[in-house]
């Protein structure tokens, strides 16, 4: 890749991951179906990557390997149902921003699991999520459905914030593709015994809306950012990646007409703020360590 196509190719990337709730908008089946679905064929498109495009090397996986990947699938499993059970219940762009509540759960839970001082630029992040968050929400009552689906869509970020959290500690050791293909296998394998009641019942218009979704918004999706990576840096990838909300919303007001109030838009330009430093704050400490060791 060149830096203009790894550039392209990381828009596209946030463009499908920003799709992912329009197209579980558009399947009209359950979150554990959909889920299920997604991983099935999120593992064949990654295996068709793995196989033709990549040129990494898999590792032989050890035991706490295993263990790793196993519990990240289990996190991959929750995250997804609980991010199309806020779909289902409140639309995609409610879902979607509560979502992107993750990097605040991000910044308090490495202070607390990997004992690190949290700083005054990390304190701004999680206070501009927090109030984006309160514009976001439609009304205070948990009986409202928006709300509630709120809710779901922060427990969604919180889980995604975990399993980041998991893959950091793993990471260095499994190659990106490998780790992502074997969590999705973990994530077919515990949605499995809950989903295939309904399976003969999905329509065929259905399945096509799912294997979109894994095909290009998870396995197209997460091979285009690990390919683009290896010229793109860290911190322009975060930035971009920050469009994947604004993708997502945009899609879901042309097509289900989710207009979003003007509170609900500065909640969520506050949120996709707070990614940008996010992101921005990721890639200055990474750059830190190596000098630092040196």
């Amino acid at each position: 890749m060149t830096p203009r196509s790894a550039l392209g190719a990381l828009h596209i990337g946030a463009l499908m991951f920003g799709l992912t709730g329009v197209f579980g908008k558009l399947a009209a089946a359950s979150p554990a179906i959909i889920v299920f679905g997604r991983a099935t064929f999120a593992v064949l498109a990654l295996a068709v990557f793995a196989r033709f495009a990549s040129n990494t090397a898999w590792k032989r996986l050890e035991l706490r390997d295993w263990r790793r990947l196993a519990v990240s699938g289990v996190l991959l499993a929750a995250h997804w149902v609980t991010f199309f059970m806020a779909v289902k219940v409140a639309g995609v762009a409610v879902a979607t921003l509560g979502f992107t509540a993750f990097p605040a759960f991000t910044v308090i839970l490495e202070g607390l699991i990997f004992r690190e001082r949290i700083r005054a630029n990390e304190v701004l992040l999680v206070a501009l999520v927090s109030v984006g968050l309160v514009l976001v929400t439609p009304d205070f009552n948990l009986a409202s459905q928006a709300t509630g689906g709120l809710l779901w869509g922060i427990a969604s970020g919180l889980l995604f914030s975990l399993l980041s959290l998991n893959n950091r500690a793993s990471s260095g050791r499994i190659p990106a593709v490998q780790a992502a293909l074997c969590q999705n296998v973990v994530v077919a394998l515990c949605l499995l015994p809950v989903a295939a009641p309904g399976l003969a019942d999905v329509r065929a218009l259905d399945w096509l809306w799912i294997g979109l979704l894994g095909v290009f918004c998870t396995g197209l999706a997460h091979s285009l950012f690990v390919a683009s990576l290896a010229v793109i840096k860290a911190r322009t990838a975060s930035v971009v990646f920050a469009m994947e909300p604004v993708y997502g919303i945009t899609v879901a007001w042309l097509l289900f007409a989710e207009t979003p109030t003007l509170r609900m838009l500065l909640g969520g330009a506050l949120i996709i703020v707070a990614i940008v430093l996010s992101g921005l704050m990721g890639s200055a400490s990474q750059a830190k360590q190596p000098a630092a060791t040196a």
